[in-house]
């Protein structure tokens, strides 16, 4: 797929090319291509006007003619053609007031880092650097171009992207970067909720969240855009049930197994799943730590943090039910097989399952619950874990029984009776209801 992609942009470029234009790979996927990695997308930097790059491809689309950007689409791909320029002051933290078309030279100084700030000559085969991101990628920098302090106030959410290149790169950042990031990091709260929550989800999702995580507490920026995490550190457990230490530390050793592209969903359940610990604990009249209603409590900070970042209702409600009902699963072992083939049914149980299983391997390492939950997995096909009603409310009415909240009460005893196998068939069922229940007598005048 990246290959195909790639080619195309190499088409669009040659295509410049042949009308007399410089054109070159720019920015990201100069360094994805120099690193080895596939690249999610390709844009291409050029001298070309925006109205002379729609005249030359057929399907165009002008999402920032006036900044000198267009869009080209070819089959199902779309690459960012961009005019080579130099931007005036930002008045908003993320958009420049005016554009100046000029050239290659000025171009690179409007971009973020020096290893996202090459161009890819395709004709030649060879990198053109002109601010030391080769050197940068070999020794595992994260370096903002130019003045640091006017680079993050041009565009606050440049601070979220270099936590994000240094966390999944694993790489340092430039000690005079770090220190404008440090000092910048409250203006982070003039940047779109919707804009934050996106970085936030590449940072827990793109591989190194657990380094994303102490970056973020560290430079000051998680105080602004996650400070539930803040009361993490330092918030203590017991050391029979978590050898690893705090709160905190347990946590990054969670975020630390998620695999590189995990769902959202999966990472934030990981980041949120002891968030309201702190807020719970207490140590009882003999010395035992304990953390009454975490769960229900971190159920309901986790879904209003996610929609605080403006994550989908999907994503609110996956989140909230994770952190609730992360330590469920321990109980598998004790649950009759009605309620175990109950749980398994749910949909996020897969999720569940895995973040149970991080929480586990990160503290006591204690997997009885997990291995007894995937032999059920493996054992139960779909209609035994969701198998068709043996009665339903019909057959009720016509033995007698009022519509009501009693429906609901003779219903769940049968189904629960049907997974725990004690009752197989229509027949039984009904006659299970005969003997244990009786109809409210009519009233009469």
């Amino acid at each position: 797929m990246a290959v195909e992609k790639e080619k195309k942009a190499f088409a669009i470029i040659d295509r410049l090319r042949r009308s007399g234009f410089a054109a070159y790979l720019a920015g990201g996927c100069v360094r994805d291509r120099v690193l080895g990695v596939p690249a999610k997308d390709y844009d291409i930097a050029t001298d070309a006007r925006p109205d002379a790059v729609q005249r030359l491809f057929e399907h165009t689309i002008p999402v920032g003619a006036r900044f000198g950007v267009i869009l080209v689409v070819i089959g199902d791909d779309q690459f960012e053609v961009a005019t080579f320029r130099a931007e005036g002051g930002y008045i908003d933290g993320r958009r420049p007031s005016e554009v100046r078309f000029g050239a290659i030279e000025e171009d690179v100084q409007r971009r973020d880092f020096t290893i996202g700030g090459m161009y890819f000559d395709p004709a030649a085969g060879r990198v053109i650097d002109l601010v030391g991101g080769m050197r940068d990628l070999r020794a595992g920098i994260i370096r903002a171009i130019g003045d640091v302090y006017a680079r993050f106030d041009e565009d606050h959410l440049r601070m979220l992207r270099a936590v994000r290149f240094a966390a999944r790169l694993d790489f340092a950042v430039d000690p005079a970067t770090w220190a404008a990031i440090k000092r910048s990091a409250p203006a982070i709260a003039h940047i779109s909720a919707e804009r934050v929550g996106e970085e936030l989800v590449m940072i827990m999702t793109e591989g190194g969240a657990a380094r994303g995580l102490d970056l973020l507490v560290e430079s000051g920026l998680a105080a602004v855009v996650a400070p539930e995490v803040l009361d993490l550190p330092g918030c203590p457990q017991p050391a029979n049930f978590h050898p690893e230490g705090d709160v905190y530390r347990h946590t990054r050793l969670m975020l630390s197994m998620l695999r590189r592209g995990c769902a959202e969903t999966l990472a934030f359940g990981a980041l949120l799943h002891d968030i309201a610990k702190p807020r719970c604990f207490a140590v009882d009249g003999n010395g035992k730590m304990t953390y009454y209603g975490h769960t229900e409590i971190g159920a309901k900070m986790a879904a209003e943090m996610m929609r605080r970042l403006r994550r989908s209702r999907f994503v609110q409600e996956r989140v909230s039910y994770l952190v609730r009902d992360h330590l469920r699963l321990t109980m598998a072992p004790r649950m009759r097989p009605a309620t175990l083939k109950r749980m398994i049914a749910e949909d996020g149980f897969d999720e569940l399952l895995e973040l149970a299983l991080c929480d586990a391997l990160a503290s006591s390492s204690c997997l009885g619950f997990y291995h007894l939950c995937r032999r059920a997995l493996a054992a139960l096909g779909a209609e035994a874990i969701r198998p068709p009603r043996l009665i339903g409310g019909d057959d009720l009415i016509a033995m007698g029984f009022r519509p009501g909240p009693e429906f609901k009460t003779i219903l769940r005893e049968i189904e629960d009776l049907h997974l725990d196998g004690a009752l197989a068939t229509r027949d039984e069922a009904l006659a299970f209801v005969r003997e244990n229940f009786k109809p409210a007598v009519a009233d009469t005048a």
